[in-house]
């Protein structure tokens, strides 16, 4: 256990300009994101996915059809996404509308790239950074705030929050609902760690293990973090992943070992990347079949099918000859919308068929 648990809070007061926050980073008017995984008690889960017709407490399934197919009202989808370019040297505002950048590039502080981005709502974005080429072995945080025309306003340094380890190509940053706690997977040779760090006062919990998987798609739902496990086997001398499951993590008891963790569903095929809905009453995932990317979502009770979101076709580029493979799966604050990342560069949304993000490594709204 790295720390003491953390608590309710207000979290640090935002709204410091950029020079006063982080004096390394180039002012923004000048400035132009391994396998490890589960202990060895992890069971598998065996859920056999059936369209069973659902609770009769919850609403009746919906038919996937072209565009939007959502049951209920609800708000606009966001329009800016705030994205992480490849060398981590800086952050880019994209409007989904237009695909273009919003403002001037945000320089990561010196010494420092970025590494992952995630939304913490009202315009502010919580962002990963790490030592290049070194195994650093702490990885600290920076809070961007927008403006409400998408331009880049403050970037401050979030004080007192770090995590131990080695952050890699397979790390993942998730942010608490209310903004009062962090989760951060890191890597320390063969070890996983999944961190979770209070925003207030720096108070860390840290969960390991040493099965060989990856982790992947960190989500909140109150003091539940969900994580997708993607067990490694050796293949030909390389390592494969197996088949993708949701699992669930009480953040509220003991640090220590992963195997604590609750497994809830086993993603059907074409799925890689799942997020826990805000109430923590279903599964929202994507699955891909190489002409489109459809969203939908299971019970967390049963694992049976709910709904389906949104689908949006999805042409096979030239280097993805049977259509994209989503790798992220990121919500907006409200839980009302989705944004897959595809693994062939482009960004998908309920209202954007497709927009270019090749050059993005990481991407949040």
């Amino acid at each position: 256990m790295d720390g003491k648990s953390e608590g309710k809070h207000k979290g640090p007061e935002r709204g410091s300009r950029l020079g006063v926050a982080v004096r390394a980073v180039v002012p923004l008017g000048l400035a132009v994101v391994v396998a490890v995984g589960v202990g060895g008690g992890v069971d598998l889960v065996h859920h056999v996915q059936r369209p069973d017709p659902e609770p009769q407490s919850a609403s009746k399934p919906v038919k996937a059809g072209k565009g939007t197919k959502t049951a209920g009202p609800k708000g606009a989808e966001p329009r800016y996404v705030v994205g992480v370019r490849r060398t981590g040297g800086s952050l880019v505002v994209r409007d989904l509308r237009t695909g273009h950048d919003v403002g001037l590039p945000v320089a990561a502080p010196q010494g420092r790239r970025f590494q992952r981005v995630a939304s913490e709502g009202d315009g502010s974005y919580v962002v990963a950074a790490a030592t290049p080429g070194s195994g650093s072995s702490k990885v600290t945080f920076q809070r961007l705030t927008l403006e409400e025309d998408g331009h880049p306003k403050d970037l401050e340094a979030i004080p007192r929050v770090s995590v131990p380890g080695a952050s890699t190509e397979w790390s993942d940053l998730a942010v608490g609902s209310d903004g009062d706690k962090i989760a951060y997977v890191t890597y320390s040779g063969t070890r996983s760690r999944m961190s979770v760090v209070s925003v207030e006062t720096g108070a860390r919990k840290t969960w390991t293990t040493k099965a060989p998987a990856r982790i992947s798609s960190l989500s909140w739902a109150g003091d539940t973090l969900s994580f997708v496990w993607n067990p490694l086997r050796t293949v030909a001398g390389k390592q494969v992943e197996k088949a993708h499951q949701v699992r669930t993590l009480d953040t509220s008891g003991a640090a220590g070992d992963l195997k604590v963790s609750r497994p809830i569903l086993k993603l059907p095929e074409g799925s890689r990347a799942a997020v826990l809905s805000p109430d923590g009453m279903r599964i929202v995932t994507t699955v891909t079949d190489g002409r489109q990317v459809l969203v939908k979502s299971y019970y967390v009770t049963s694992g049976k099918p709910a709904e389906v979101l949104w689908e949006q076709k999805a042409e096979a580029t030239v280097a993805h000859h049977e259509g994209p493979e989503v790798a992220r799966l990121d919500p907006d604050p409200t839980g009302d919308h989705y944004l897959a990342t595809g693994g062939d560069g482009r960004l998908f949304s309920e209202s954007v068929g497709a927009v270019p993000a090749a050059d993005l490594s990481d991407a949040a709204w």
